[in-house]
């Protein structure tokens, strides 16, 4: 049996505000190819298919063109859960005819036994758990419980879950099992919403089932695996960087071979990079350098500048520099010298606001406002008004 492990989709992401659907789109065509060069048996995604829980009618029509080309130009089922991105009603609403299709889709999870399918279906050989994003906000309410005590009522209650999903499954055969969720000695980003309450991890590696073959996560988005446990426990990461800080992240996916007998083989299988993320750290020279020294076709750049002092229309000079070598500036960030703490005001003192403004200036900068500096707050000080 050959399953293929991903997650974190998030189909409909922007970054800055550019819409990422066409390398949504790349990425589900490269998939579809390794599914069917790999004669791939079972595709299993680990929840956050979309960015939003409502995402956008070009998000929802790529996915579920996905869907249809999966089942009219492949062999293989779907497994697919939702993760803390999805409305996990919404995601599950056509269920039942996706099910014909041979992609099963969990959203809900009011029963372990709603999280138990096996493959194939009339001679089993694996089963599969398919345990979506549990919301702690469905624990029952208990007066004057801590947030410790509430961190591990819902720790406890996952570790149950997972339990008793293994307990519904025939005995004998290979049991993976999938969860959206965070494991203590996983790699977090900034691109991460914490899933943790009261300051705890929602479980730890032992917390899953002894006799589990591979738990295969969704939710942190760097690829890698939690040690602990005699099996693999492995988190597919995101498929494209979602944030700059992601760029250096070698994407994958996971090829399973799993035996009869339970052993079972993972192949790494690295994503190409669809768009290209870059970040440019430096002065003024050092950044303008960078942009003339390369080219930067197809490229998302977020700028780091250093500078002395603020300097007008800074960004929109660094902008068009690198838009004439094929690159495209998506956000320009200022790191000015840390400066002394300085004097108060007295509010007896303070007088029009330009005076206000060139007193603060020179105490900041230690140098007075040029012309064009002082034209543009009087500019912004007259939208005020208006």
């Amino acid at each position: 049996m050959r399953i293929l492990h991903t997650s974190d989709w998030h189909i409909g992401h922007r970054l800055y505000e550019r819409s990422r659907i066409e390398e949504h789109r790349q990425f589900l065509d490269w998939l579809l190819k390794m599914l069917q060069e790999n004669a791939v048996d079972v595709l299993i995604v680990s929840g956050d298919i979309f960015d939003t829980a409502l995402p956008s009618s070009e998000a929802t029509d790529l996915y579920y063109q996905f869907l249809f080309r999966l089942y009219r130009e492949t062999h293989a089922c779907a497994v697919i859960t939702a993760g803390n991105h999805d409305s996990p009603r919404n995601l599950a609403a056509p269920r039942e005819f996706l099910r014909m299709g041979r992609i099963h889709v969990v959203g809900l999870a009011a029963e372990p036994a709603e999280c138990v399918f096996t493959f194939p279906a009339e001679n089993p050989s694996v089963a599969i758990g398919p345990v979506p994003y549990l919301s702690e906000n469905e624990l029952s309410h208990i007066s004057f419980e801590t947030q410790p005590e509430r961190a591990e009522r819902y720790r406890e209650r996952l570790k149950e879950f997972y339990r008793q999903c293994v307990d519904c499954m025939p005995p004998g055969i290979p049991k993976i099992l999938m969860g959206h969720l965070f494991v203590h000695g996983g790699t977090v980003g900034d691109s991460e919403r914490n899933i943790q309450i009261g300051g705890a991890t929602a479980m730890r590696v032992t917390d899953f089932p002894d006799d589990a073959t591979y738990v295969a996560l969704g939710h942190l988005h760097r690829p890698h695996a939690i040690s602990g446990t005699s099996y693999l426990v492995q988190y597919a990461g995101s498929p494209i960087p979602l944030r700059f800080n992601e760029a250096n992240y070698s994407k994958k996916v996971y090829l399973l071979d799993v035996s009869a007998s339970g052993d079972v083989g993972v192949e790494e299988i690295e994503i190409p990079v669809f768009k290209k993320l870059c970040t440019v750290t430096g002065s003024l020279d050092e950044v303008r350098s960078s942009a003339m020294s390369a080219e930067w076709d197809g490229t998302y750049i977020q700028i780091q500048l250093k500078l002395e002092q603020p300097a007008v229309g800074i960004s929109d000079e660094i902008r068009e520099v690198f838009h004439r070598h094929g690159g495209e500036v998506l956000s320009v960030e200022v790191e000015l010298p840390v400066q002394a703490a300085q004097e108060e005001i007295p509010i007896e003192e303070m007088q029009q606001p330009i005076e206000i403004f060139e007193r603060f200036y020179q105490e900041r900068f230690d140098a007075s406002p040029d012309e064009l500096m002082t034209e543009t707050f009087n500019e912004l000080l007259q939208l005020v008004e208006e």
